[in-house]
């Protein structure tokens, strides 16, 4: 008789698995369905999504990362899409729906390479040389941009809010953004930085779109501190405090002892002296305007009210840095330290109703590195959804700014890309020729996207697109207002090259890590399996 053999179990109970060919499938299908959930929303055609989350918050967009952060996507392999588009906004601030369309695209061709019994590692590697030589063949293609050609930058800014809800205005909106862009950059060892960070973008219910304006200035959420100051002071001197104007606590527990009145009217007059001599150093610096990021005590602000000095209160950090770039002030963290020499200048500070909340405007900055652009409009999901078409345009901006070259857009960059890949591909000689080939393919996934979203039959005008191509017309795309091929650099379609550049860079990288993948282990529960009796097995497990 044969003797019986005990089953191993090395995974807890509850542990799920698929390996080889059946895990692959599975990361493939997860992928794709993330691609194909933000595709609908390419190019200007492309159509918004509303999520609704566990709250009843509604959200409406088309923007990728948008799309994914809100969605809570679950499963690991569609979780690595959703990171491209992470790294997409990161980085670059737009192009995510690209990016992620991309990489799903990416996988779908190695899908039919990998029922061709192509090896998965030779698909990498060939993935890999394609990404490589797409990134020779975008520098080279790539066009130069100049900091004076601002009708080439207001194109770029165009390009980046055209679909996004903000063509009815985006001729103020893409001004707004260039001349944000062109005021907050600093030069640096003769190479331009721009950091977006200084481009404050706060938005109020209220007015229509073309009411937003570029405040040369910070606008705080924030109102003064007592009525009787002055609601406008003109050719404000500023003072920056990080400290408060209060008796600070002790930090210890302390007793006083208190025997008689007197002595408790002493206490209270030392008190009020110890702030009368705080608010005396701000008024000898010679300060009209004061910004603290702490408290400011009930007297002080009377004090501060009987001279005219306008004060606000608990202003965030980051606002407090904003104001020191915009009015070059001298962030303060002791009173003691405070004299003219370290208070900034603006034209104007004044406190305004918008809609129905109060704010302090500080304009008229002579050289302001930092600025702020009011977003207006109708609703909340209207003002959202401008928001982030602003910031995807000053993104694109300051990527288009800092790498000095710029590509067209419609679909015109990766048609070429795709062709010159093709041309590469016939100099290899191994079976890595089929995966430069699939991901040359791979890449026309955004013409034809483009087409498809405006409702065009996108079989024609791919055929119209490389025909063009062929005919060294570099920038012939889709423009899908007309439904025409035509020259999308005359057309004014421009895009920063760096988003082109970080897409294929991500978009391969994560579709390489996903078909490398042939074995998916989920963990079950923690304590799965603790106390089970030897020779029982869990299920699935034997």
């Amino acid at each position: 008789m044969a003797q019986q053999v005990q089953p191993v179990f090395i995974l807890a109970e509850g542990t799920q698995r698929s390996t080889g060919r059946n895990a692959q499938r599975n990361n493939i299908m997860a992928a794709k369905m993330v691609a194909e959930t933000v595709r609908t929303t390419l190019g200007p055609k492309g159509m918004d999504k509303m999520i609704v989350d566990s709250m009843g918050e509604i959200t409406v967009t088309n923007d990728g990362v948008t799309i994914l952060e809100e969605m809570q996507i679950e499963h690991p392999a569609a979780k690595m899409i959703v990171e491209v588009a992470k790294t997409q906004e990161k980085e670059v601030g737009d192009g995510t729906t690209t990016a992620v369309v991309l990489a799903g695209e990416l996988l779908k061709q190695a899908e039919d390479l990998l029922e061709k019994e192509v090896h998965p590692t030779v698909l990498a590697r060939g993935y890999r040389l394609a990404a490589e030589k797409a990134q020779e063949i975008l520098k080279e293609i790539a066009e130069d941009i100049h900091l004076t050609d601002k009708d080439l930058l207001r194109k770029i800014a165009v390009t980046a809010m055209t679909g996004k809800g903000a063509e009815a205005a985006k001729d103020k909106l893409s001004a707004i953004a260039v001349d944000a862009i062109v005021r907050v950059m600093d030069k640096v060892d003769a190479r331009l930085e721009i950091d977006t960070d200084n481009i404050k973008i706060e938005k109020k219910v209220g007015g229509g779109i073309e009411e937003s304006e570029l405040i040369t200035g910070i606008i705080l959420d924030k109102e003064r501190v007592h009525p009787a100051m002055p609601k406008l002071v003109h050719n404000a001197k500023i003072a920056l405090l990080d400290t408060a104007i209060e008796i600070k606590d002790t930090e210890t527990d302390a007793k006083i002892q208190i025997t008689d009145p007197s002595q408790m009217q002493a206490f209270l007059d030392s008190e009020e002296r110890m702030l009368r001599s705080m608010v005396d150093k701000i008024i000898a610096s010679g300060a009209t305007v004061v910004f603290c990021q702490k408290a400011i005590d009930d007297y002080a602000q009377h004090l501060l009210a009987k001279k005219s000095i306008l004060a606000c209160r608990r202003i965030k950090k980051s606002d407090v840095e904003k104001l020191s770039r915009a009015t070059g002030a001298t962030i303060i963290s002791s009173l003691d330290d405070l004299s003219d020499k370290e208070l900034g200048h603006a034209g104007s500070v004044e406190e305004k109703k918008v809609g129905d909340e109060e704010l302090t405007y500080v304009t008229g900055c002579k050289n302001p590195k930092a600025v702020t652009i009011l977003i207006r409009g109708g609703t909340d999901h209207v003002i959202d959804e401008i928001k982030r078409a602003m910031s995807d345009a000053i993104g694109d901006l300051a990527a288009a700014i800092k790498l000095g070259s710029v590509v067209a857009g419609g679909g015109s960059t990766e048609v070429e890309l795709s062709k010159r890949l093709r041309d590469y591909s016939t100099k290899l000689s191994g079976r890595e020729q089929l995966a430069v080939t699939a991901f040359a393919n791979a890449l026309e996934i955004i013409p034809r996207t483009l087409a498809e979203n405006a409702g065009l039959d996108p079989i024609d005008l791919l055929t119209e697109l490389k025909a063009a191509h062929d005919k060294d017309k570099k920038w012939f795309g889709v423009d899908v207002f007309t439904g025409k091929v035509v020259d999308s650099w005359k057309a004014g379609v421009i895009e920063p090259l760096k988003i082109k550049v970080q897409a294929i860079q991500s978009a391969s990288e994560v579709a390489i890590m996903i078909l490398r993948i042939d074995d998916v282990i989920a963990g079950g529960p923690r304590d799965a399996g603790k106390g089970m009796p030897p020779g029982h097995s869990p299920e699935g497990m034997e």
